[in-house]
């Protein structure tokens, strides 16, 4: 009897997982701009052409790539961010998976040039659907660059079905808010079509958001801050009478890494209760600081869904800190912190063992339609 199961090909296998991670051009804008971070950029310039049809750069002033690594960043599962198992669960850098390079050199083709500070040329790579075409040195500037043309030029398929360039557009500018707003400290530069859109110098939390939506959120904003030994949390949120029934923006970061949280987003509506209109909501910029030990970021390649080993003790602080914020710099007399039913931040000891998360216990269920 012939055998019914068959080991995929290594270019289909390349393609499937390429289509985990590569989902749109604003995939790419991500891992590419997520690469510049860890390299220690200061400073990373984003140049798109055709909404990332046709090409998307990345140059930055990081630490750059000798010439034996240079080709190696685009081979599967190669990454210089872990090294044994024991590091999936103290993850400081935004790769980890050794994913995201070779899936984007698997479904377009690539320029890399790149050189460390230390060498006196640099290392050009040229990759089309993930073979290497070009590896020599050349002379240029140290960080890295990278040009990534034509992307799915290989799938038709998966190209038809790319929206039209404003729709990819406004994909790509949620993603590059999302990091340029988790890291203020580092200029960020955007040009579409040779348009310059944003030059973003290094600021603080609020003056990057200010700079990204615009004046008027400078006095539409309340400081959320608080400090437990589980975790620290810190931000901006909406005064009740600036909330919106749309254009509000909603942001959660955890170490710097942006993520999407219904259960968190839930208590930060539960401090508006009752404050504003039930059709309206708050826009909201939250940072957490926690042990990278309490959170499992390994759950699926785009990073965003992270898990917490506390997540009920944290929903409490932030559902607290926001109570707080509103109560605090907006007076608002029904909210009275000296009050028995005041909300309640948690005290932790010191003396927790906190080496080993617990990301298995079970959590309150959470209503995904909002």
């Amino acid at each position: 009897m012939d055998s019914v199961i068959k080991v995929l090909s290594q270019d289909v296998a390349n393609q499937i997982a390429a289509g985990e991670v590569v989902q749109r051009p604003a995939s790419v804008v991500k891992e590419l701009m997520e690469n510049s971070i860890d390299s220690g950029a200061t400073h990373i310039q984003l140049y798109l052409t055709d909404a990332g049809r046709t090409s998307i750069k990345v140059i930055d002033n990081g630490c750059g790539m000798s010439f034996e690594d240079a080709p190696n960043a685009f081979l599967p599962h190669a990454t210089s961010k872990i090294k044994t198992t024991q590091d999936l669960f103290a993850i400081t850098s935004f790769g980890f998976r050794g994913e995201a390079l070779a899936s984007i050199a698997e479904v377009s083709n690539v320029v890399l040039r790149t050189r460390r500070s230390q060498d006196e040329t640099g290392t050009v790579v040229e990759i089309s659907a993930g073979k290497v075409q070009k590896h020599a040195v050349d002379t240029m500037s140290p960080g890295t660059g990278i040009d990534v043309k034509n992307l799915f030029f290989n799938i038709p398929a998966r190209r038809k079905f790319l929206k039209n360039d404003s729709v990819e557009y406004g994909h790509i500018l949620h993603e590059f808010q999302r990091v340029a707003l988790s890291h203020p400290q580092i200029g960020f530069d955007l040009y579409n079509n040779q348009n310059a859109v944003f030059q973003l110098k290094p600021s603080g939390f609020k003056q990057r958001i200010v700079a990204l939506f615009g004046d008027k959120m400078e006095s539409s904003l309340l400081p959320v801050e608080l400090e437990t030994e589980l975790v620290s949390i810190s931000g901006f949120v909406s005064r009740t009478d600036q909330t919106r029934q749309r254009g509000f923006n909603q942001y959660f970061f955890v170490n710097d890494r942006y993520m999407k949280h219904p259960y968190f987003h839930k208590a930060v509506m539960d401090a508006y209760t009752g404050l504003i209109p039930d059709s309206n909501q708050p826009s909201y910029f939250i940072g957490f600081k926690i042990s990278p030990q309490q959170i499992d970021v390994n759950i699926h390649p785009s990073k965003t869904e992270i898990k917490f080993a506390d997540e009920r003790d944290i929903w409490q602080c932030l559902s607290a800190a926001v109570h707080q914020a509103i109560g605090k710099f907006e007076r608002i007399t029904e909210i009275d912190f000296n009050a028995e039913d005041a909300p309640q931040i948690p005290v932790f000891s010191r003396t927790a063992d906190t080496s080993q998360a617990n990301f298995s216990k079970p959590v309150i269920p959470v209503d995904r339609t909002y």
